[in-house]
């Protein structure tokens, strides 16, 4: 589903996006928490260069990697997101 979507829309649709956060948090689910932060960075990255840092959508996407930082002990980097 998300290659279908990047091919069709592209990296930087909400569509996008929101299957990949999805995704990251899946993988947040199934105790693979690397594999989400990384997912969940990339995500944060593309919402910060195409809406900026107070859109709705970046807010999430940095708490969301907020709490896949504290669930891999570290909350100090998790701190700094919010």
């Amino acid at each position: 589903m998300l290659e279908v979507r990047r091919r069709a829309l592209g990296e930087e649709h909400p569509d996008t996006l929101i299957t990949r956060s999805r995704r990251a948090g899946a993988l947040e689910a199934l105790g693979r928490l690397e594999e989400s932060e990384a997912e969940y960075r990339a995500v944060l990255e593309i919402c910060l260069r195409v809406w900026g840092k107070e859109h709705p959508s970046t807010l999430v996407s940095r708490n969301n990697l907020a709490i896949v930082l504290r669930a891999l002990g570290r909350s100090e980097e998790a701190e700094e997101l919010e």
